[in-house]
């Protein structure tokens, strides 16, 4: 940048070249980059960078997604899994076990409002 176009230029001869004179105009008074996110820069990263310094949660070195696999199926959209003729002989008077895991499912969740009465 050519001399002409600064904006010191017509600062030249005075002392402080406008940034005071007694703290003088140090280089990188608060770190340079992303120093002073956990300190004193705190404030600003929460508020502008939400999440970004912060861990959250613990590791799981050497995560094999398919111990983890356990597909669902809620309680109202139980009887989809069992084929008609089950469903034909059902009646209120006996109770009908189903077992969810021959239908690849290995995991119940309850509907919020419904009633599950199991009987002994």
């Amino acid at each position: 940048m050519t001399t002409r176009f600064k904006k010191n230029r017509k600062k030249r001869g005075h002392v402080s070249a406008g940034h005071g004179r007694i703290r003088k105009h140090r280089k990188h008074p608060g770190g340079r980059g992303i120093a002073g996110g956990m300190y004193h820069h705190m404030i600003l990263f929460d508020k502008y960078h939400p999440g970004y310094l912060c861990k959250v949660g613990m590791w799981y070195f050497h995560k094999l997604r398919n111990k983890f696999h356990c597909p669902i199926v809620n309680l109202d959209r139980l009887w989809s899994l069992v084929p008609e003729d089950v469903k034909a002989k059902a009646t209120k008077d006996k109770v009908t076990l189903i077992d969810e895991t021959q239908h690849g499912v290995f995991k119940v969740l309850g509907k919020a409002g419904g009633a599950v009465v199991l009987t002994a």
